[in-house]
């Protein structure tokens, strides 16, 4: 069974840039909803695979997706993606003030040239991810990389490691800001817990 992760910090943590009532709508019944919905389609399945999925941490479980029946594969990847990508998601933002440093800091320079031309690159991936999404910072080949994806989608389904994410469904932001993805895109930034970033890019490293 999967459970839902308890938020770092409290609900009001990040305001004004994410406000409480979106935190609490966002972890307590959106995230929610994909932890039901995943241990729902993996239950009728559990004795025919014993042992493959018992105890599989999410990120694995996307990795073997093929190993899936067929019948609820569509239903597991969208809602363990669902899981996985909000789980990244809360550890990745803080209300402590942060910025890239070391390795991590040197592996922006080389990959964008600067932190702030990688920010802009991964602002426009985000202001432009058409519909549904996520935006992504991740590893792979061992280069830093962006990238964006549909629905739940996970880049763990195709071999790359996260290191960071933004959600821009319009249930993250819209009932501060509205339409305004722009507004809540750069205001996002303020939050961006850079030490687990770099923490998450020197475990993939």
């Amino acid at each position: 069974m999967y459970t839902l992760p308890e938020l770092p910090y409290a609900y009001d943590a990040l305001e004004p840039y994410i406000d409480t009532r979106t935190m609490t709508v966002h972890h307590d019944k959106h995230h929610a909803t994909y932890v039901k919905n995943l241990n729902d389609a993996l239950a009728p399945i559990g004795s025919e695979l014993a042992g493959l999925f018992e105890g599989t941490p999410v990120e694995e479980l996307l990795k073997k997706l093929d190993d899936v029946p067929e019948a609820v594969r569509t239903k597991v990847k969208n809602n363990a993606g669902g899981h996985a990508n909000h789980s990244l998601f809360w550890t990745i933002m803080s209300p402590v003030k942060s910025a890239p440093t070391g390795k991590l800091l040197e592996a922006l320079n080389t990959a964008f040239g600067s932190p702030e031309k990688f920010q802009e690159v991964f602002s426009t991936a985000a202001l432009n991810r058409f519909g549904s999404g996520w935006v992504w910072l991740v590893l792979d080949g061992g280069k830093l990389a962006i990238m964006d994806t549909p629905n739940q989608d996970s880049p763990v389904s195709v071999g790359a490691t996260s290191i960071l994410t933004l959600d821009v469904w319009e249930h993250a932001y819209y009932l501060k800001y509205q339409n305004m993805r722009a507004d809540y895109i750069t205001a996002w930034w303020n939050v961006v817990n850079w030490t687990e970033v770099a923490r998450r890019f020197t475990t993939a490293s």
